[in-house]
């Protein structure tokens, strides 16, 4: 693909640039998020949890068990550092487990 100074682009930076035109990005960095949730905290936690999603840079997080619920409580701070290191500042602000 070719940008307006008909200089070659990265595929990945043209699909990002239609994403920004279409204004779908957030949504696409949300869906992202939610896919990548087994990856990051590993499939034990990941078969415990009954529904994610995200709404207004909240990450909701229903978990099967309290005591998860309780044990991830402490681990919230390191999570949101690590999700916002992996999809940047504007994805995530908290989470909230239930």
């Amino acid at each position: 693909m070719k940008n307006a100074k008909n200089e070659a682009i990265h595929i990945s930076q043209a699909i990002q640039e239609l994403l920004k035109a279409q204004h779908l990005k957030p949504k696409f960095d949300e869906a992202n998020v939610v896919v990548s949730w087994e990856r990051m905290v590993g499939k034990s936690i990941a078969k415990r949890t009954r529904r994610i999603f995200i709404r207004d840079k909240v990450l909701f997080v229903e978990l099967q068990s309290p005591s998860l619920k309780h044990d991830l409580g402490f681990h919230k701070p390191k999570m949101i550092e690590l999700l916002k290191k992996e999809f940047g500042e504007g994805i995530i602000s908290e989470i909230v487990f239930m």
